[in-house]
C-alpha cells in the first residue's frame, strides 16, 4: 500500500493544533479544578467567618433573653446577609428551633440537614448539607451565654448550586481565552510553516531527503575536491577527495577556511559574487586547479562552492596520452620505413638484381643484428625496448643515425618505473635530440644507459648546433622554446622536466655551441628518492 505523502504545512498546522489542543484541555481542566476547589474553600471560609462573628454579637446573645429572640434578631441577621452576599442565615436554639431565616415563614420551624450536633457540642466548622433552600455549603458556630453556656448556633450557607454556576462562568472565561490562545498558535503555525516553506524553496522534507541523499552520492562519487563554506568563510560541507587532495583528516565543518585551503580566492569570491574558473593556484607544493560558483539566497551572497581538482594529474594524463600518440606515430614511422624497404626489395627480385637484393639484406641484417643485440640483449626491461624500437624506426625514417651505446645495460626496472613516466622523460629528450640534428650534415645521436649503482642513468647525446649559456637555464620553463613556427612548443622538455621530479631525479645538461649538447637523467632506484634530488633540483641546468 503506498504511503499517503502529506505537506509540511498541513503537518505543522496539524501537530500544533493537536498539541494545543491537548495542552489547553489539560490546562484548563487542571486550572479550573482548582479554581472550583479554592472557590468552594473560600465561600466555607467565609460562611464560617460570618457565622463567628454572628455568634459572638452581643446583640445576638441578649436576643436568647426576651420572650421572642426573632423579633430582634431576623431584622439584624437579614441585614448582613444581603451586604455579604449568602444564600441564607439561621440563628436557632439548642433545639433547632429557627430565629431567623430568609423565608420568614419559616421562622420558629426546626431547622433541616442534620448537621448542628457539632456546633451543639462547640465546635466550629464547615458541612455540606441539604436544607429547606436546598444543597449548600455551610459555615457552622456555636452562641454562648455570659456563663460560657451553649444556648444556640449560626448557620450561614451558599447554595452550591450557585457555587457551581460560579465555578462555571469562571471555566468557560479560561476557556474562551484558551481558545484564543489556541488561534493564535494556529494563526502562528502557519505562518511559521509559510516561512518554513519559503526557506526550503517549497520543498517538501521527504523531497529534501532525497536531495540530501543525491548530494552525498554525488559529492562521494567525484574525483574532484568539492568545497563549501558560507559567508562567514565557515566550512560547510566538504567531500572525501578534497580532503584526500589537501591531505585533511576528521570533520572540518563549521571551521574556518583558512590554513585549509588558499581563502582569499575564496573570499574574492564571497565579496564580489563573480564565479572564477579555471584560475591555477598553489598549495603544500601542489598546483590546484579551481572553480568557484558563488551561491545565493534572496539575491544575497550566502557562500561560496569550490571544485578544484590536482594540476599535475591532468598534466599527466595530458603527457600520457600525447606521448602514447607519440609512440604510435613512431611505431607507424618504423612500419613505414620497413615497408618502403620491402617494396625496394621486390623491385630487386622483380628485376632479376639478385645480387643487389642480397646486399641490401646483408646491409640491413648487420644493423638490425647490432641493433637489436642491444636492445634486447643488454636493455632487459621491456618498457624501455618498446620506447627505443619506435624511436628506431623513426629515426630511420628521418634519416638519422641512433646509436645505442655498446656498452650500455640495463636490468628490469623497479616496479614504480611507469610507462607513462618513461614516455614523456626518454620520449621528449629523444625527439629534442631527433630535432636538435635535424638539419646537421650527418646527424647523429646517441643513447647510454646503466643501472650500475643506486641509480639509473640515460644519456642521450645529439651533434646539433648546441645550445649557449643564457638559454640554458630557460630550457625547462614551460612554452620557452628556441624554434621557429605557428604551432605551440616549449612543452616536451617542460613536461620530461616534471616526470623526472616527480620520481625524485634530476636532468643535467651540457653544451657546447657548435659540438651538440648532453641530457643526463638520474633516476634512484628507490621509490622514495633520496633528499639531494630536491635541494639540487633547480641547480641542475
Amino acid at each position: 500500500m503506498k504511503a499517503i505523502k502529506v505537506s509540511l504545512q498541513i503537518k505543522i498546522l496539524g501537530l500544533v493544533l493537536l498539541l494545543g489542543a491537548l495542552l489547553i484541555l489539560l490546562l484548563t481542566g487542571y486550572f479550573s479544578y482548582k479554581e472550583s476547589k479554592q472557590i468552594e474553600e473560600n465561600k466555607g471560609r467565609l460562611a464560617l467567618e460570618l457565622s463567628k462573628s454572628i455568634s459572638f454579637m452581643p446583640t445576638v446573645i441578649d436576643a436568647f433573653q426576651s420572650s421572642d429572640p426573632s423579633k430582634t434578631i431576623q431584622p439584624l441577621v437579614e441585614k448582613i446577609r444581603k451586604h455579604t452576599g449568602a444564600e441564607f442565615i439561621v440563628v436557632g436554639n439548642t433545639s433547632g428551633i429557627r430565629y431567623s431565616h430568609p423565608i420568614p415563614s419559616e421562622i420558629g420551624r426546626k431547622m433541616t440537614g442534620g448537621d448542628n450536633d457539632r456546633a451543639l457540642k462547640g465546635e466550629y466548622y464547615v458541612s455540606q448539607a441539604k436544607g429547606s433552600l436546598g444543597p449548600s455549603l455551610r459555615g457552622k458556630s456555636p452562641i454562648y451565654n455570659q456563663q460560657g453556656k451553649i444556648i444556640g448556633l449560626v448557620s450561614v450557607g451558599f447554595l452550591l448550586e450557585d457555587i457551581h454556576e460560579q465555578i462555571m462562568n469562571n471555566f468557560l472565561k479560561v476557556l474562551f481565552v484558551s481558545l484564543i490562545a489556541l488561534l493564535v498558535s494556529v494563526i502562528g503555525s502557519y505562518i511559521l510553516s509559510r516561512d518554513i516553506r519559503r526557506d526550503t524553496m517549497g520543498l517538501e522534507p521527504y523531497e529534501i531527503a532525497a536531495l540530501y541523499k543525491e548530494k552525498n552520492a554525488v559529492y562521494h562519487s567525484v574525483k574532484e575536491g568539492i568545497l563549501a563554506i558560507d559567508k562567514e568563510g565557515r566550512i560547510t560541507n566538504m567531500n572525501q577527495s578534497a580532503k584526500k587532495l589537501l591531505d585533511i583528516e576528521g570533520s572540518v565543518r563549521h571551521m574556518k577556511v583558512d590554513g585549509l585551503f588558499p581563502s582569499a580566492y575564496l573570499y574574492e569570491v564571497l565579496k564580489h559574487g563573480n564565479p572564477q574558473s579555471d584560475k591555477e593556484m598553489f598549495w603544500k607544493d601542489k598546483t590546484v586547479i579551481v572553480n568557484c560558483t558563488p551561491l545565493f539566497h534572496q539575491n544575497k551572497i550566502s557562500g561560496v562552492v569550490a571544485s578544484f581538482r590536482d594540476k599535475t594529474e591532468v598534466e599527466q594524463m595530458i603527457n600520457t596520452l600525447s606521448e602514447v600518440k607519440q609512440y604510435s606515430e613512431d611505431l607507424r614511422s618504423q612500419t613505414h620505413e620497413f615497408t618502403n624497404k620491402l617494396y625496394v626489395l621486390y623491385g630487386l627480385l622483380q628485376l632479376g638484381e639478385y645480387e643487389q637484393a642480397i646486399s641490401m639484406i646483408k646491409s640491413e641484417t648487420q644493423v638490425l643484428q647490432f641493433q637489436n643485440a642491444v636492445v634486447f640483449n643488454q636493455i632487459k626491461d621491456t618498457k624501455v625496448q618498446a620506447i627505443l624500437l619506435g624511436k628506431l624506426g623513426k629515426a630511420s625514417e628521418k634519416k638519422i643515425q641512433f646509436e645505442i651505446a655498446s656498452d650500455s645495460f640495463l636490468e628490469e626496472l623497479p616496479a614504480h618505473f611507469k610507462l607513462s613516466s618513461l614516455i614523456v622523460i626518454l620520449g621528449n629528450l629523444i625527439d629534442n635530440a631527433f630535432e636538435a640534428v635535424y638539419h646537421v650534415k650527418s646527424p647523429k645521436v646517441t643513447l647510454f644507459v646503466t643501472d650500475i649503482g643506486s641509480e639509473i642513468i640515460f644519456e642521450i647525446e645529439d651533434n646539433g648546433k648546441g645550445i649557449n649559456d643564457k638559454e640554458i637555464p630557460l630550457l625547462f620553463n614551460r612554452g620557452y622554446t628556441s624554434k621557429d613556427g605557428d604551432e605551440p612548443r616549449g612543452y616536451g622538455l617542460s613536461n620530461a622536466d616534471e616526470a623526472v621530479r616527480d620520481m625524485n631525479g634530476i636532468i643535467e645538461v651540457q653544451s657546447n655551441p657548435g659540438t651538440g649538447t648532453v641530457f643526463t637523467v638520474y633516476l634512484p632506484k628507490n621509490d622514495k628518492g633520496a633528499d639531494s634530488y630536491d635541494q639540487s633540483s633547480d641547480s641542475r641546468r
